[in-house]
């Protein structure tokens, strides 16, 4: 029996493992944003930093063991581009959860300086990643120095930016900005607060354990079809990845709290961005950053030109664009597209 779930699976089982890994995601994505909603408020810690840091952590953490368990097998191309292939069809959450919301672009609502910082410290993560894998090859007990930068650096990224309290630049308020008000109703007072954080850390157990389950679907999916495992990581392991960030995103603007659906996203992403460190000491067969083929480096490029527009809608703050998107909503449609053709060649 322990063969059979821990073996190489059929093409038949394997889809199956991505459909309901997926389903289960979504069920536990809407429960975790309601959960996350009302910690926000708990802890003090706002919907920006929360959602950046306790939110990103829940639902990046299927990604996570995706990315652990591919780089132990000795599928280090899998592991890389699930890790960069999240953050690019997370980025792209943002358009979805803006076609959700009803009023002004969601980027021009949901202004906020700590989601531009998250995205700054987004951008310098993935630039050390790949400063890495075109650097030279060095590792210590089989771990490539970057990996401790990586955590270094977006520990005191978290850091900086819970300090900044009082920014020395503010986003303009005008009728269409959504302010983070804490939830004071009668519903959310009833239940105790070591409660909900117990249903919280419940709910990512299922999602971690969706997260292998696809891990070993996507092996046994390359070694049964031959197709390119940047490819599989990437769109396959990548989509799934992301669905917890883009589910709790539009559960987020549902339920009004717009600054919480760009923070889960954009700390997400940080987040995933530290999957390659654990990728990296996972990986026994040297440096995972230097493993990286092409196809890899051609996706981390791909975020990071996702994660520049993004920026660039949050600074520009557009209230009314093509559609019920802003400029950068259809940008990010666009170069996703064309990043996922580009690696199906």
């Amino acid at each position: 029996m322990l063969d059979q779930v821990t073996g190489q699976w059929s093409v038949g089982w394997s889809i199956a493992a991505f459909v309901i890994a997926g389903a289960a995601t979504v069920v536990c994505g809407v429960r975790l944003t309601a959960l996350g909603d009302t910690l926000a408020d708990r802890t003090g810690w706002g919907e920006a930093l929360f959602g950046a840091v306790f939110f990103g952590l829940a639902t990046s953490l299927s990604g996570i063991v995706m990315t652990a368990v591919s780089a132990s097998d000795g599928h280090p191309q899998l592991a890389y581009s699930n890790a960069v292939g999240g953050i690019a069809a997370q980025t792209l959450a943002v358009a979805v959860a803006d076609a959700a919301y009803r009023g002004a672009n969601l980027e021009h609502a949901a202004a906020s300086s700590r989601n531009l910082l998250f995205g700054c410290l987004l951008v310098a993560l993935l630039g050390i990643a790949l400063m890495a894998s075109l650097g030279p090859e060095a590792t210590v007990l089989g771990v490539h120095p970057a990996s401790a930068v990586l955590i270094a650096f977006y520990l005191a990224g978290v850091r900086l930016i819970r300090s900044t309290k009082q920014p020395m630049w503010r986003a303009v308020r005008t009728e269409d900005t959504v302010t983070d008000v804490p939830d004071h109703s009668p519903a959310s007072a009833r239940r105790r607060t070591a409660g909900i954080w117990a249903e919280f850390a419940g709910v990512a157990i299922v999602v971690v354990a969706g997260g292998w389950a696809v891990a070993h679907a996507a092996a046994s999916l390359v070694a049964a079809t031959g197709l390119k495992a940047g490819l599989v990581g990437a769109v396959f392991m990548g989509i799934v990845n992301a669905l917890p960030e883009t589910v709790t995103a539009v559960a987020a603007v549902r339920r009004g709290a717009l600054t919480l659906a760009i923070a889960a996203v954009v700390g997400g992403n940080c987040l995933d961005v530290l999957n390659l460190a654990v990728g990296d000491v996972a990986y026994r067969g040297g440096s995972l950053y230097h493993a990286a083929q092409p196809d890899e480096l051609f996706l981390t490029t791909g975020a990071l030109v996702m994660t520049s527009v993004l920026l660039g809608g949050l600074l520009v703050r557009q209230r009314r664009g093509w559609g019920r998107l802003g400029f950068e909503g259809v940008l990010l449609i666009a170069i996703y597209a064309l990043t996922v053709a580009a690696l199906a060649v």
